[in-house]
């Protein structure tokens, strides 16, 4: 009897939902996605894509500053169209349109109707971070997107009940396991707000420890192997924390974390945030408000980038549009909508990579004053980096070259000329950075280095400066203002030498 009235309640609670405006949603879709595909091409590879091919060459089932699957997807892209960036990031774009789509569906869960539903799906299309992420394969894209499905799941069990959802919740939570470590965070900080504003049912349910376990089984192997590296996980942590000082610390975190929602979606973030505590009609997920505060609080202290807790947005927004289109809302607000809509549209037409490259300056002489440039400035230069590494080993002596290895100080050097150096026939790449480190030690017969970065006068007693890389559009430190040298008669065999080299930034 039991099972019969709840199978009743869920049917009836399916059909009571407002329609989902197809139509709409597929437009703003359609649009996005095409505005993705004409600009994600333009240009090349950025420093973090290389690395992740460079991984993929070199798959496990760990890695010192990742999980698993990224490097693998870069590995099946580069198989089914090789040296090709616009495949590579192909699924990065579905990931994005897909959250397009299920930010649309958060709304509907929310009892939102054909306005706040296109309104949800156009505050996302318009975020110059949540859209244009889907021009360039990067785990955040991916962590975004799997946050976003994670809290629909969510939001449709506290309206459903339906407890197979907790148990997908949990596939996708241990999918994302394996692209980074930050959906942890998401899942402490949901469980402080549900014990504080309920449902507290949902941490009495089997299938959300379940969806636990299976989380937990899937990332062993990850785990296993950061252990057998003794942790360079962890390290991470504190590497993020400093970099936060080109972006203002944490006095702008809030600020940053705003702006990059975009001018609708940043409205809508608030106002969302707001009316989850103050609205009747939003009490069941009044525990989503305070996820997104806590989650901001967290990152804070532990020093963490400020989209770390985008993967939010579409929940917090889609609340935001259910409350600003009700019958009742303020007809001012509503009045609003439209101009904001327009330059929400023209800042994220701004952000996508449309300008070609004879037109951009290049960026500032020091890394610490290009500072946000690299994200744009780090897609650059890459051939002519790796074009005057093969000049330099050109430089080398027959006996000489039998002998050498190639060994950057960065592992985006080293993964830029891991992809790009095959028609130089270069000697292999070593670098001691990151993940780049624990992909193999330098022979101890390798006597000759071609080191590109500082002055490797630590390591080798005789140093040579072979050439240097200064690319127009270069980032410095990276593809401008990079020296090459001939690195001999080392300080002690690389067996030896490696291990206390090995570091994550």
């Amino acid at each position: 009897m039991t099972t019969t009235v709840e199978t009743t309640t869920r049917q009836h609670d399916s059909t009571s939902l407002p329609p989902f405006a197809t139509a709409g949603v597929s437009v703003i879709a359609a649009v996005s996605a095409l505005a993705l595909l004409l600009t994600m091409g333009n240009y090349g590879y950025f420093g973090d894509e290389l690395y992740f091919l460079a991984g993929g060459r070199r798959l496990a089932f760990g890695y010192a500053d990742q999980g698993p699957a990224l490097p693998l997807i870069a590995h099946v892209m580069d198989l089914l169209a090789p040296d090709s960036y616009f495949a590579l990031r192909i699924p990065a774009t579905i990931a994005t349109i897909a959250c397009v789509v299920v930010s649309a569906l958060i709304a509907r869960e929310l009892d939102g109707g054909r306005g706040a539903q296109l309104l949800t799906a156009g505050a996302y299309a318009t975020s110059p971070f949540l859209l244009v992420q889907g021009t360039s394969f990067a785990t955040n894209t991916f962590d975004t997107a799997l946050w976003v499905l994670i809290t629909w799941l969510l939001i449709r069990w506290v309206r459903t009940r339906s407890d197979v959802l907790l148990i997908w919740a949990g596939v996708a939570t241990a999918a994302d396991m394996q692209v980074k470590w930050l959906i942890p965070f998401l899942w402490i900080c949901l469980g402080i707000s549900v014990l504080a504003f309920g449902p507290r049912d949902l941490l009495r349910r089997p299938q959300l420890w379940i969806g636990a376990a299976i989380a937990v089984v899937v990332t062993i192997p990850s785990l296993l192997w950061q252990a057998d590296h003794d942790w360079p996980q962890l390290a991470m942590a504190g590497v993020v924390s400093g970099e936060q000082q080109y972006t203002g610390g944490r006095g702008v975190f809030v600020p940053l974390a705003i702006a990059l929602a975009g001018l609708l979606g940043a409205i809508l973030l608030i106002y969302g945030t707001w009316r989850l505590f103050r609205a009747e009609a939003l009490r069941p997920y009044r525990f989503l408000g305070l996820t997104l505060i806590l989650l901001v609080l967290a990152f804070i202290v532990t020093g963490g980038r400020a989209y770390y807790a985008a993967g939010m947005y579409a929940a917090i927004m889609a609340a935001g549009a259910v409350e600003l289109t009700r019958r009742d809302a303020k007809s001012w607000a509503k009045w609003l909508l439209a101009p904001v809509a327009a330059i929400s549209v023209a800042i994220v037409v701004w952000s996508l990579p449309w300008q070609p490259e004879s037109k951009i300056p290049p960026t500032a002489d020091t890394a610490e004053e290009a500072g946000a440039d690299l994200v744009l400035y780090g897609h650059f230069g890459w051939p002519e980096l790796v074009s005057g590494v093969a000049d330099a080993y050109r430089q080398l002596t027959p006996a000489e070259q039998t002998k050498a290895v190639i060994v950057t100080d960065s592992y985006w050097k080293a993964a830029a000329v891991d992809q790009l150096g095959g028609k130089y026939d270069l000697p292999r790449v070593y670098s001691p950075i990151r993940g780049f480190g624990y992909f193999g030690t330098p022979p101890d017969s390798a006597t000759t280095v071609v080191y590109v970065g500082d002055n490797p006068g630590d390591i080798c007693r005789t140093v040579q400066k072979l050439g240097r890389v200064d690319a127009r559009l270069g980032f410095p430190g990276a593809t401008k203002g990079v020296d090459i040298w001939k690195c001999s008669n080392l300080t002690e065999p690389w067996s030896q030498a490696w291990p206390g080299m090995l570091k994550m930034s």
